[in-house]
């Protein structure tokens, strides 16, 4: 639940702010769906690339990171070497 909280997070601080919410219709969980699925896309695009050599891996494994990052996710005490 913390990831789906984090992610909740950071899709809402990017949205515009009301005093007042009349009309407001959000469905959280469609909106966390999405921003992990574009996540999992990216994730599967850096996995996939065959262009990168082994000593490379450690960029693959950043940037997954950075796309967990992206939506909201932390990478924790783990990713203090970036």
């Amino acid at each position: 639940m913390e990831l789906y909280e984090e992610v909740l997070i950071k899709a809402l601080s990017q949205q515009r702010m009301e005093v007042t919410f009349p009309d407001l219709r959000l469905d959280a969980q469609a909106l966390v769906g999405e921003k992990c699925y574009r996540a999992l896309e990216e994730i599967r695009d850096i996995i996939r690339d065959r262009s990168l050599t082994d000593p490379e891996c450690y960029q693959k494994i950043e940037a997954i990171i950075w796309a967990l990052e992206e939506v909201g996710s932390s990478g924790g005490v783990r990713h203090d070497w970036g």
